[in-house]
């Protein structure tokens, strides 16, 4: 450490020897470079301040119903790629700075320098942004704010409705893509129906259920001729009775029909039935009802026997018989409905035997059919969605038209500034001082290295090799103290009128900007 320390005194007793040297050099650096600071020429800064209002009152409401793209990227993105060299160009022409150049070397040059000058600072997430660009003329400054301004705005509504109408061409496109495929699968799906109509039914019936519905109208058939029969049975019968060449003994009463007469007692019977039910057999409705039915009965038989006597009594013939004419007719439609019934019946046997025939038919047929409704669904699906898509972007495009969710407010518009806002001089031309004395030392420290003096015996020793017998003081003498003095004090005001020459040129440039 005491050796560095030596060292550093050495240099530095080294550099005062040619102090006048380094006050001269700072001097002169210093005048040159005030001059170079004082020739900068004045550049004058133009800005504005863009607010993008996002959070827009529809963007809620529209939520669902529009497309809503994320607004706070684009205008991010967009604020990093408005400088280009299309929209540089546009912005020569909109702020007439084509005017100046001559050729095309001129305004490729200018189209460089707008690329490299022209400035937009975001604050981030509040989205609040400013254009600002620095020129030696402060109007030309204005119109290029001014004209970059414009196409901020116009590069945001412009993209956006470019990329609208983008998407409903392509949407439009699909559309149209997805009608053809549509009518293909439905063409193809009516076509296996047709094909296939016995086994897939009408009205969306499946298999099973043509089955099902065959078994149930194949038992009523059945239900229905057993009954015909037995009404057909009990016709013969009673024709039996009535034919007089079959009858040998009176007829019952029972076994002759009488409609009015049979009916009413049909309903009374019923109805006593269902009073033995709740009642004993005193009870007066009971009674009652027995009465009516004892008249009913006895009425019928007094029909009886004033039919057979208006026809001719036993001996007549059957076709004199009103009650036979009508059994007779009354047993052809009994054997016209048997044979209709056992027509139907064996209809039904056929189509459940055809039926059963192409039941191994039926799992080849749905899965086909499966496979056709999945394709036909994929399509109508896709269609669907493209159809409400294009709703969404036509909303879109009216809301983006009407204002949309979007909003640019120009919060400071561009002005023409008054006062350069470079160079700053203010902060120059204390450098220019400082560059200037640590000029100065470098001249003297380099002057010290090449014209290098010993002042002390550590030194000559290490140099020569040689041992040092002894040093001899200087002696004082006054009237060379008196004459140091001098010189330093020199010295000092030489320093001290710099530093007051750079402080007066300082002030001297804030009054001239001011």
């Amino acid at each position: 450490m005491e050796e560095l320390l030596t060292r550093f005194y050495g240099y530095l007793r080294g550099m005062w020897r040619f102090r006048w040297w380094g006050l001269a050099v700072t001097w002169v650096v210093g005048v040159v470079a005030g001059f170079a600071v004082y020739s900068i020429p004045d550049r004058f800064e133009s800005s504005a301040r863009i607010y993008v209002d996002t959070q827009s009152v529809l963007r809620p409401l529209m939520s669902g119903l529009a497309v809503q793209p994320n607004v706070d990227q684009q205008v991010a993105i967009l604020s990093r790629t408005l400088i280009t060299r299309p929209n540089v160009e546009k912005l020569i022409s909109m702020a007439d700075l084509d005017i100046t150049t001559r050729t095309p070397a001129d305004r490729e040059s200018l189209i460089t320098t707008l690329m490299s000058d022209l400035e937009i600072r975001g604050t981030g997430r509040d989205n609040l942004f400013t254009l600002a660009y620095r020129d030696r003329v402060p109007e030309r400054a204005h119109r290029v704010v001014q004209a970059l301004v414009s196409l901020f705005v116009e590069s945001g509504l412009v993209g956006k409705q470019q990329d609208s109408s983008s998407a409903r061409r392509f949407i439009d496109e699909q559309i149209a893509n997805y009608e053809v495929k549509l009518t293909e699968a439905e063409n193809r799906l009516k076509d296996f129906r047709l094909r296939n109509m016995a086994l897939l039914g009408d009205g969306g019936r499946d298999y099973v259920s043509q089955i099902a519905e065959l078994m149930n109208r194949l038992n009523e058939a059945q239900l229905e001729l057993r009954e015909a029969e037995n009404s057909r049975s009990s016709l013969e019968r009673q024709l039996a009775v009535e034919d007089p060449m079959l009858r040998t003994d009176p007829p019952d009463p029972s076994m002759v029909s009488v409609p009015e007469v049979d009916a009413r007692l049909a309903v009374l019977r019923k109805n006593l039935d269902e009073m033995m039910l709740r009642y004993t057999n005193e009870h007066p409705d009971v009674v009652g009802v027995r009465r009516v039915i004892a008249q009913l009965e006895a009425e019928k038989q007094q029909e009886i026997e004033s039919m057979r006597k208006a026809g001719g009594g036993q001996g007549a013939a059957p076709g004199a018989n009103p009650v036979f004419q009508q059994m007779k007719m009354a047993l052809s439609e009994a054997d016209a409905k048997v044979a209709s019934l056992r027509a139907r019946l064996a209809e039904l046997n056929s189509r459940l035997a055809q039926l059963r025939s192409q039941q191994e038919l039926l799992p080849k047929i749905e899965a086909e059919q499966t496979q056709l409704n999945r394709d036909y669904n994929v399509h109508r699906q896709n269609y669907e969605s493209l159809v409400q898509r294009r709703e969404s972007a036509a909303m879109s495009v009216e809301m983006s038209a009407q204002g949309g969710i979007t909003e640019f407010r120009v919060i400071d518009p561009p002005t023409v500034p008054r006062t350069p806002a470079a160079p700053n001089r203010l902060l120059l031309m204390p450098l220019a001082g400082f560059l200037a004395l640590a000029a100065g030392v470098a001249v003297t420290f380099l002057i010290a290295q090449f014209r290098p003096a010993f002042v002390e015996p550590r030194g000559l020793r290490e140099v020569t090799g040689l041992p040092v017998l002894g040093v001899i003081s200087l002696l004082p003498d006054p009237a060379r103290e008196k004459v140091e003095r001098r010189r330093l004090m020199m010295f000092g005001g030489g320093l001290a009128s710099f530093a007051v020459a750079v402080g007066a040129m300082t002030v001297l440039l804030k009054w001239l900007q001011t």
